[in-house]
């Protein structure tokens, strides 16, 4: 008798390789329940500052059968973005993740096919697909998914690529074969934590959000303090330093996604050309990119910080 569990995960994994993922495991879809007290404690601290989006869907953050009835498995994937090249050193500094089109619609997208592929190739499969605009903790399914493990930063590690991809998901109500988690290969390494510029990693595997470099130039909608004056090291949008040091991220490969390829206009910005861009040039320029999440005024207001 053909193991039909067997013969699905193979199809959706190889699949998920042709249309340019870096990999996919595959984990049962059931309550989180080690994440579960984890979760509410960082909540309990207020480390998730004003992002007050993270307080909703409590339940369904841990529960995937609460997103999607029936569901069975959990599918994760990767997919790479770091980049050919970075932004020359005297200028403000955005995100490796942001330097191209926004993750977002390049995602979707592949995610849309897969879960065509698998209606087409295996029958009738209902689920959805997610890309960090939803109550999934998308770390934690990786994990179990045994793509990497949790670092001491917060972000999934991977002993051959380091950290710079993006995670994804489809919860289906598909029975398949489940992958194991990997062993944390983080040793004694400090390296993320000695680095941090505003500490915001209180301890090995927890970040207070709202001390992140990421929060105050993205999420606050708020003046940025000027207790964080002189700590930005001229990060203007989101901030990679906690990944920069990490000593698995000299195994990181370029990506192959041409939407994620950086846009040359924004590569050769210089100082002057940020702190005088216009908010019809920024439209412009940003219009598929991350950047427009934080907008033209949240933008100018992290740069004014950093140039006074």
């Amino acid at each position: 008798m053909i193991n039909n569990k067997g013969r699905y995960t193979e199809l959706i994994k190889t699949e998920a390789g042709r249309l340019g993922f870096l990999s996919c495991g595959i984990s049962k879809a059931e309550f989180l329940e080690e994440e579960a007290p984890r979760l509410e404690s960082w909540l309990n601290k207020n480390m998730h500052g004003e992002m007050g989006y993270m307080e909703n869907y409590f339940d369904k953050r841990l529960d995937p059968t609460l997103l999607v009835p029936g569901a069975r498995s959990v599918v994760s994937l990767l997919l790479n973005y770091f980049p050919k090249e970075n932004q020359t050193s005297d200028t403000y500094k955005i995100s490796k993740y942001a330097y191209g089109t926004d993750y977002h619609f390049v995602i979707k997208d592949k995610l849309k096919q897969l879960l065509n592929f698998i209606g087409t190739e295996i029958g009738e499969v209902h689920g959805r697909a997610f890309v960090d605009s939803a109550p999934v903790l998308d770390k934690a399914w990786a994990a179990r998914s045994g793509l990497g493990w949790m670092g001491k930063h917060t972000n999934l590690l991977t002993k051959q690529l380091g950290s710079f991809y993006f995670i994804a998901e489809l919860i289906i109500d598909l029975e398949l074969d489940y992958d194991h988690p990997v062993t944390d290969h983080c040793g004694s390494c400090t390296a993320c934590l000695d680095a941090c510029p505003t500490q915001a990693i209180v301890e090995p595997y927890v970040v207070d959000g709202s001390k992140c470099i990421s929060y105050f130039t993205i999420e606050l909608k708020d003046q940025i303090p000027a207790s964080m004056k002189g700590s930005f090291d001229d990060w203007m949008f989101g901030c990679d330093i906690c990944q920069d040091v990490c000593p698995w991220n000299r195994f990181s490969k370029s990506h192959n996604e041409p939407l994620f390829d950086p846009n040359p206009e924004i590569m050769k910005m210089s100082r002057q050309d940020w702190e005088e861009i216009t908010e019809e040039v920024f439209k412009e320029l940003f219009k598929n990119s991350p950047l427009k999440r934080a907008g033209f005024d949240k933008l100018k207001d992290s740069i004014d910080y950093l140039k006074e």
